[in-house]
């Protein structure tokens, strides 16, 4: 009952936030810049990276939580595994509510009905929006997403590979904005009949997408949920296309599985014959939580990617040789680094590996020497050997074929002061 009363002011209410989502997005993007400090928690490929929860007695346990964000009290419902094992790494989930819903809506609902299907191989979590929503207003609803993310990371045991978020309607906005501005952090999101009303901070980077929405939803059109999926799609490489969506009156879903992605990142498609809802049953025009098809669907969506463990072989505990090796071929590929962003203890930096040769490249290695006091915690978009002093990285298996005057990227988080750039830093190929 009271989730059918949430969405009938649900409704009411979202037609003029929708109204409203361009003006909003504009002002979000822009005064977002200084949050991104807290951005790259742990990486999403690369490396497993475990949390400073592995092996400790936890403290936190399941139930509603309180938490100090941005200078308010913020709330959040945690689910933790039966039987929780302090090493073992976990797959993190949030659920975002919806307008006029809450955390315990989210909670008492499964988180969307995943929880019955994880198995207790996953924690999930149900952030409390303000004022029942998410207008993420200075990029304060990110700021809690980071806040709960470390909170829980620091206590309990997560696996950094493994981070997703998804939400309906205006939950399903705020899993956008996260995919937008935080896409080194969550592996995937699911946005079940969203929109732009969250904003969209960065918003150029890869994330695995899965969008469902109803081919005639009154509250928020189609279109809307098209156009967020399409960012992804340029994102992430995939192939354009304009995927089948069933007629009115069939009472059916189409999922379309987008092809061309780059590996590791797919975009997912299911329109659905209907209207504004989170739990469409095929064959009916009643919504049901227990018989919908979207829980299988987006579980499916999350546990196809695998984890990425550390290697079994601990490294070296005497630093590599000062010596760089040899650079192979002058100018086969070059390498730059920049400061993303940096915060007391720690930084984020990003290194661009460019091909200025008229022929491909197949394979690069990265070597560059950490200033004193700098040690990389999480690295993706390749492979690490090394953590402190001369570093080398290699491509990952999706970025090591470079074209001809083209670039890609990797990324990393480093504790220490990230105000002295690494040096000696040298690319060869392959």
């Amino acid at each position: 009952m009271a989730r059918s009363l949430a969405m009938v002011r649900h409704r009411h209410l979202l037609s003029s936030i929708a109204a409203a989502a361009v003006v909003l997005a504009a002002t979000v993007g822009g005064a977002l810049g200084g949050d991104l400090r807290e951005a790259a928690v742990a990486a999403t490929n690369g490396t497993l990276a475990t949390t400073a929860g592995c092996g400790k007695a936890p403290t936190l346990t399941s139930g509603t939580r309180t938490i100090q964000s941005g200078g308010q009290n913020r709330s959040y419902i945690l689910r933790i595994p039966d039987g929780y094992d302090r090493n073992h790494p976990y797959r993190l989930i949030f659920g975002f509510h919806w307008l006029n819903g809450s955390a315990n809506n989210v909670a008492s609902a499964g988180y969307y009905g995943l929880a019955p299907l994880s198995n207790n191989s996953t924690i999930f979590v149900a952030p409390q929006g303000i004022d029942a929503g998410w207008a993420n207003t200075n990029g304060r609803d990110l700021t809690l997403f980071d806040d709960i993310s470390r909170q829980i990371e620091n206590d309990l045991c997560v696996d950094t590979s493994q981070r997703f978020a998804l939400g309906w309607s205006y939950g399903g906005a705020m899993s956008y904005a996260v995919a937008c501005a935080r896409p080194t952090v969550v592996r995937a999101v699911t946005v079940i009949s969203g929109a732009n009303l969250s904003g969209c901070n960065g918003g150029t980077q890869p994330v695995a997408y899965f969008g469902i929405h109803g081919t005639y939803d009154s509250v928020l059109n189609i279109s809307m949920g098209r156009s967020l999926r399409d960012t992804f799609v340029r994102n992430n490489g995939c192939t354009a296309q304009t995927p089948r969506e069933p007629s009115r009156g069939s009472l059916t879903h189409i999922t379309t599985t987008y092809s061309g992605c780059r590996a590791g990142y797919p975009v997912q498609w299911a329109a659905f014959d209907g209207d504004h809802t989170p739990s469409p049953v095929d064959g009916s025009s009643s919504p049901n939580d227990s018989r919908t098809w979207t829980s299988g669907e987006i579980w499916r969506f999350f546990t196809q990617f695998e984890s990425t463990t550390p290697p079994t072989t601990a490294p070296p505990t005497t630093p590599p040789p000062t010596t760089p090796p040899p650079t192979g071929e002058p100018g086969i590929c070059a390498a730059t680094y920049r400061t993303v962003n940096s915060w007391p203890g720690g930084f984020q930096g990003e290194v661009t590996v460019a091909n200025n040769t008229a022929t491909t490249i197949n394979g690069w290695t990265v070597r560059l020497t950490l200033a004193s006091g700098q040690t990389i915690s999480s690295l993706w978009n390749g492979t690490n050997t090394g953590t402190t002093g001369n570093v080398s990285v290699k491509n990952a298996p999706y970025n090591g074929t470079v074209g001809a005057n083209a670039s890609t990227t990797f990324g990393f988080t480093a504790t220490g002061d990230g105000a002295t750039a690494p040096g000696n830093i040298t690319c060869t190929s392959p």
